[in-house]
């Protein structure tokens, strides 16, 4: 267990207020790009309706933004660190804005998709800077602590309100209010952000690696591509050689980090103990929780017969408990300590998974408000507690580029849980007997046969609890390797320095 050694007589906190308002800046952008993930999948049956894009383009319209942001934050990052974090998060605000109008008003499906693009860009600038600026407007460990619970309650809870939102605005309103509502939220960051925010760029630094940059981007953005499409479309040559060629760019890219004086992407940060498991946390968390939240969205809509703002209405217990344990993650990792705490946390995430066993044809709602609630306290703990590491495990003027990191990992988990936990669930819905490829198909093909109707909803709970299985066992085995990870070093969490060898810290 790790150590802890309390600062006596502290007081409560030595933020001005300034820096309190600086925050209340900060949490706009990452509310708007974590919504901006969810939203979008209610609106796509009136915009389909309207625009008229092929099976393709839907595809691009949902996955562009998440793949623009998933190549570019490390980059982003590192942008950041060196020619000012609030420059480059000002920037990228007009950017995501103007880019969001483009789309609310967007008369064909390549102009949304090449707008969807440009909003991919402006996220990237978006989340680790205003992540790595909490670290200048608050050097207090404690108060840190406090903010980046904060943002990360803020970030998780944009997920989970996304699709509340886009219901009430869609039952109103065109679906291109969905992107419409992000513009004036943008314009009180751009006229607030000058005056609250204080600019932070790193001095010495030289300039970026741009081939690194090319090869991060080159690796990242295939891989990212071909686990979504193994998700759509099973698995062909086309997807799996882009998998491979993307692979294989990243392991030039990590070879040519070895070499430079300046990489963009530090190395040595993964032999940090803490900073390791936090990345592993994140992935694996993020992995969990895109898998249940896609399938148990499907079942409270094909299997339950419930509509998309019914469905979303009863993921509102657990996007209170993901805000209220992030607010206190912090906290929770000084009393437990930080290695404890994430298995802890890990743990809880596992149970919370399997009690979605509970689920089925008939009933079930109950466990199902049970086990996302817990599922969603130790991952609220989770995805805390890898923020405050994130940050905490470099210099500040680093900082931007360890977010990246951290970030990165977070896309990724998403990908990779949509492509693999759905492509499980899948595998199990299909193997229940004669069904077209989806739930929903099967049910529209039906018709008046209520033993098939039945049938397959059989089959989709069958896979669901599969994939709810797979998804704990990863999150055990996560515990397992935050409870065994190396000891020896030593990373600034919290309000405290916390050792990973149990020793008390400075």
């Amino acid at each position: 267990m790790t150590g802890t050694v309390a600062r006596p007589n502290a007081p409560r906190s030595s933020a001005p207020r300034h820096a309190w308002l600086g925050l209340a800046v900060l949490i706009l952008p990452v509310l708007l790009v974590s919504m901006d993930m969810s939203v979008l999948y209610l609106a796509m049956p009136t915009l389909t309706a309207d625009i008229d894009p092929s099976a393709t383009e839907q595809l691009w319209i949902l996955d562009i933004y998440g793949f623009m942001i998933a190549g570019l934050l490390i980059t982003m990052g590192n942008v950041g660190d060196r020619i000012g974090r609030r420059n480059i998060l000002l920037a990228g605000a007009a950017i995501f804005g103007i880019a969001s109008t483009v789309a609310a008003f967007a008369p064909s499906a390549e102009v949304l998709i090449a707008a969807r693009a440009l909003m991919g860009i402006g996220g990237a600038t978006l989340l680790p800077s205003s992540l790595a600026l909490i670290s200048s407007l608050f050097p207090r460990e404690r108060d840190r602590a406090t903010a980046i619970g904060v943002w990360t309650a803020f970030f998780a809870g944009g997920s989970a309100v996304g699709p509340i939102i886009g219901g009430v605005l869609l039952h109103h309103f065109s679906w291109g209010s969905v992107f419409l509502i992000n513009a004036p939220v943008v314009l009180v960051l751009l006229v607030f952000g000058p005056l609250l925010l204080p600019e932070h760029k790193s001095a010495g630094r030289g300039p970026i690696d741009l081939p690194s940059v090319a090869l991060s981007i080159g690796g990242i953005l295939p891989v990212v591509y071909a686990v979504k499409h193994f998700a759509a479309e099973g698995v062909d040559a086309y997807s799996v050689g882009l998998g491979v060629a993307g692979v294989l760019l990243l392991i030039a890219f990590i070879q040519r980090q070895r070499r430079l004086d300046e990489p963009l992407l530090d190395l040595g940060l993964f032999r940090r103990g803490l900073f390791s498991v936090a990345v592993g946390s994140s992935t694996v968390g993020m992995f969990a929780l895109a898998g249940m939240s896609y399938l148990t969205s499907m079942y409270l809509q094909s299997v339950t017969g419930r509509d998309a703002l019914q469905a979303a209405l009863l993921g509102i217990p657990m996007a209170v408990v993901v805000f209220a344990t992030a607010m206190g993650g912090g906290r929770i990792g000084q009393w437990l300590g930080v290695r404890t705490a994430f298995v802890t946390a890990l743990t809880a995430a596992a149970v919370g998974n399997l009690l979605l066993l509970g689920v089925g044809v008939d009933g079930g709602i109950a466990w199902y408000i049970a086990g996302s609630v817990v599922a969603g306290a130790g991952l609220g703990i989770v995805f805390t507690l890898v923020s405050e590491v994130a940050v905490s495990s470099v210099p500040s003027e680093r900082a931007g580029s360890a977010v990246g990191i951290s970030e990165t990992s977070f896309e990724l988990g998403n990908g990779l849980g949509l492509a693999l936990l759905g492509s499980l669930a899948a595998l199990v819905f299909r193997s229940g007997g004669d069904f077209a490829p989806t739930l929903g198909e099967t049910i529209t093909r039906a018709g008046d046969d209520t033993a098939l109707i039945e049938a397959a909803r059989a089959a989709f709970v069958n896979g669901l609890h599969a994939a709810v299985v797979a998804g704990a066992a990863l999150l055990f085995v996560m515990a397992i390797v935050a409870a065994l990870a190396k000891r020896g070093s030593e990373v600034e969490v919290g309000s405290q320095a916390l050792s990973e060898s149990g020793t008390a810290a400075h």
